[in-house]
């Protein structure tokens, strides 16, 4: 009888194992320095989705690609009812390969699905799993063995750029790709209460296979960000720790070496969690060392996912009651940090684990080149300065009013779920209007764009006269940091500096000088005040006094002849 037992159970342990195999990924399956391509990507969480009714697979939108951008749901309780799953639990957001040429995170989530699915990890009860197998789609599909030069495998891998070459972590607030479109439905549709995305560093050499991006805490609002700095980052580096995985904040070092010291990276609105921290959403971006082996960075970003989901099981109450204490802070007529700058008085010690680097004569160039010397590492602490501080405000008003024409602001805004209200007829409205007075725009392209930077603005009060069907949008709601970001001009990734208001910067009028000679004569005859201004400024400057042309456009600029609608910045705030 006894035999027969212990038969029946080693049987049924053989049959799991048989049956469990198929659930081996690509990446295990090889020699630790391979990862999966897309269409075995597809292929496997078609197969969880099949064989275990915690995981679902949908399709979420359009990418450049053609191919439809999927998210992978996982939830114990098998329920997949977004609106009720997220009242009860945290919702945990993973993107993987938006740069697919760094494809850890995608194979890593493969592996954390089938773990979770067969519960070979701590099954969490308060927590829901929603995953971007891949998001960047065609530069998955653009496999190749070179273009990541500094990187230790995998043996192939995907493409920085996407079907349209665009760099799709700088597309955020742009959105100038169906990616981006799809991403927002997503975003707006799961509201996360965590984010995490997925990437392989470049820069320095140093002993960690795993830094960390954390939303910069004053940026995402003192309540969310004092609760992400002091409590749920140092528990998931201590759960790391525990691990035998040592880590530290992003290295950000370009020009020499880290243990000279460094800041931490700000992740303005373009990034990923730079746009996710407008909703107030906890960001972490996951970098991999480059110059580790494939396989430990694999298991380093498994491992960061786990924690990350441990602490948000034990923690999820808290951490929604945060998500909406937070909001409190962006609350109308209140300051809004639009520009900030590191603190260079603010410096810490944090200890780090490095190599010593050393410069030695180039072979290639005639020059000296950095090494780092892996024989020599060292443990050591080096300054760092994590404190950013806010170098420039703006009220928030109670309502930014745009004209219906400009309709790639308002369907960006839609499309981020931003609620608005449509003018029922004509009326005149009291609002606060902006007119540009200087700005520099670069002189190279950057993804696709020839952006705007150092914007200057002058405001004044102005009764205006909407039409009916032009948009209002309140600030009273969740995406007041999202409305701020993107209509001040001054900010550093507003619309206006993404060129999405050029059209305002040519002057679409002019005249010929011989004919608006006499006009502008006759215009100053009767209105001597603004003669007096004139010869007054031939006075003050020289150049001005010499410049006949020059003299005349300053007449029609500073008349009723000159068109209202250059350089009018044609969104309008309510203050009142």
């Amino acid at each position: 009888m006894r035999f027969i037992k212990v038969a029946f159970l080693l049987f049924t342990t053989i049959i799991l194992a048989q049956d469990n195999s198929k659930y081996t990924t690509y990446f295990e399956k090889e020699n630790g320095n391979q990862s999966a391509d897309y269409k075995e990507i597809l292929r496997y969480y078609e197969q969880l989705d099949l064989d275990f009714e915690s995981i679902q697979v949908l399709n979420m939108g359009e990418t450049d690609s053609g191919e439809r951008l999927q998210v992978v749901i996982f939830n114990p309780e098998k329920v997949f009812d977004i609106n009720y799953a997220s009242s009860e639990k945290s919702i945990l957001l993973i993107n993987n390969g938006i740069h697919a040429g760094e494809p850890d995170g995608i194979d890593a989530t493969m592996q954390l699905y089938r773990d979770l699915a067969l519960g070979k990890i701590k099954v969490p009860k308060n927590v829901i799993v929603v995953a971007i197998p891949v998001y960047n789609i065609g530069g998955c599909l653009n496999r190749n063995s070179t273009t990541r030069v500094n990187q230790d495998g995998p043996e192939e891998y995907g493409f920085r750029g996407n079907a349209r070459n665009f760099d799709l972590n700088r597309d955020f607030i742009k959105s100038d790709t169906k990616n981006m479109r799809s991403f927002y439905k997503i975003f707006q549709e799961f509201n996360p209460d965590i984010f995490i995305d997925n990437h392989v560093s470049n820069g320095a050499d140093y002993q960690y296979t795993l830094t960390y991006i954390m939303t910069e805490p004053k940026k995402l609002g003192t309540v969310l960000g004092d609760y992400m700095k002091n409590e749920l980052t140092p528990s998931i580096v201590k759960d790391l720790q525990q691990k035998k995985i040592e880590t530290t904040p992003y290295v950000n070092v370009w020009h020499g070496t880290p243990d000279e010291g460094f800041q931490q990276f700000f992740e303005s609105p373009r990034y990923a969690t730079g746009y996710t921290s407008l909703f107030n959403t906890i960001g972490f971006v996951v970098e991999t060392h480059m110059l580790k082996n494939y396989a430990s960075r694999v298991k380093a970003t498994y491992e960061f996912m786990v924690s990350t989901i441990n602490f948000a099981d034990k923690n999820y109450k808290t951490i929604k009651a945060k998500r909406l204490e937070n909001q409190k802070q962006f609350q109308p007529k209140s300051d809004y940090t639009i520009k900030w700058e590191i603190d260079t008085t603010k410096i810490t010690k944090i200890p780090f684990l490095g190599y010593e680097g050393k410069y030695k004569k180039s072979d290639v160039t005639s020059g000296k080149r950095l090494y780092y010397d892996r024989k020599l590492p060292f443990t050591k602490d080096i300054p760092f300065m994590a404190d950013y501080k806010s170098v420039q405000t703006v009220k928030i008003p109670n309502a930014y009013v745009i004209p219906q024409g400009f309709w790639p602001i308002i369907d960006r805004l839609k499309e981020n779920k931003l609620e608005f209200r449509r003018l029922k007829s004509d009326t005149i409205i009291e609002v606060e209007s902006y007119r540009i007075a200087d700005y520099k725009t670069a002189k190279n392209t950057y993804e696709g764009h020839y952006p705007h930077n150092s914007t200057k603005i002058v405001s004044s009060k102005i009764k205006m006269n909407f039409r009916k069907g032009d948009y209002l949008f309140k600030t009273d709601q969740m995406g007041v940091k999202f409305l701020v970001e993107t209509l001040e001009p001054e900010a550093m990734d507003s619309f206006f500096n993404w060129n999405f208001f050029d059209t305002i910067l040519q002057q679409k009028e002019g005249y010929s000088d011989y004919v608006f000679e006499d006009l502008a004569n006759d215009y100053l005859n009767k209105n001597p005040e603004l003669r007096a201004k004139l010869e007054q400024k031939k006075l003050e400057d020289k150049s001005f006094a010499e410049n006949p042309e020059a003299q005349l456009d300053w007449v029609h600029k500073n008349s009723i002849y000159y068109e209202k609608a250059h350089l009018q910045y044609p969104v309008y705030r309510i203050m009142e």
